[in-house]
C-alpha cells in the first residue's frame, strides 16, 4: 500500500468527498448543508484494507476545509467523524458546539 496514490474528489452534486486509490473507489464522506452557516456530517465509510491509512480522517479533513471555505460550522454525526472532532483539535474552529 506504500506505493498506492489516494485522492480525494469532491462529488459532482457537492455533498460530499470520495477516496480513490489507483481508479478504485476506497471510501466516502458525505454531508448535508443546513442553512447558511452548518453542514452536518452524516456518514463516513473505508475500505477495510485502507482503514490504517487515515483515509477516513483526511476525509473528515476535505469536509472541515470546505467547511472553511464556505464558512460554516459542522455538525458531526455521524460517529467516526464525531470521533475525529472529539480527539482532534485541528477541527475545533469549526465545530458548532463545543465539548471538550
Amino acid at each position: 500500500m506504500a506505493d498506492e496514490k489516494i485522492t480525494y474528489d469532491i462529488f459532482p452534486d457537492g455533498a460530499g468527498f470520495y477516496a480513490n486509490c489507483n481508479g478504485h473507489h476506497v471510501g466516502e464522506i458525505t454531508f448535508v448543508r443546513v442553512g447558511a452557516d452548518k453542514m452536518i456530517i452524516d456518514y463516513t465509510a473505508v475500505a477495510e484494507k485502507y482503514r490504517r491509512a487515515s483515509v477516513g480522517l483526511n476525509l473528515v479533513r476535505c469536509a472541515a476545509d470546505l467547511a472553511r471555505k464556505q464558512h460554516r460550522k459542522v455538525i458531526p454525526m455521524c460517529p467516526f467523524a464525531s470521533a475525529m472532532f472529539s480527539r482532534y483539535s485541528e477541527f475545533d474552529d469549526v465545530r458548532f458546539l463545543h465539548t471538550r
